[in-house]
């Protein structure tokens, strides 16, 4: 009988993908309000655009690491990077 186990490769991978998650998580929020809390500054719209792109960064590493850690516990044959 043969035992399904973790990949623990891959759910290495998937965890580095959720902590960069964590981390936009916190960092694309807190500009988008610095930035709108200040809409004198000179480079107001640049600082919106690159905290919306951080919100945006932070759902999609959120996704792949979650599709990563579930790949890495029922053994799913894929090629994930």
């Amino acid at each position: 009988m043969e035992t399904k186990r973790t990949n623990k490769n891959l759910l290495a991978k998937g965890l580095k993908k959720m902590a960069i998650a964590l981390i936009l998580m916190f960092a694309g929020p807190t500009l988008f309000f610095i930035t709108t809390s200040n809409k004198e500054k000179p480079f107001y719209i640049l600082l919106l655009i690159i905290s919306i792109i951080l919100c945006g960064s932070a759902i999609f590493f959120a996704f792949k690491g979650i599709q990563t850690i579930m790949n890495s516990l029922f053994d799913k044959k894929t090629n994930s990077n």
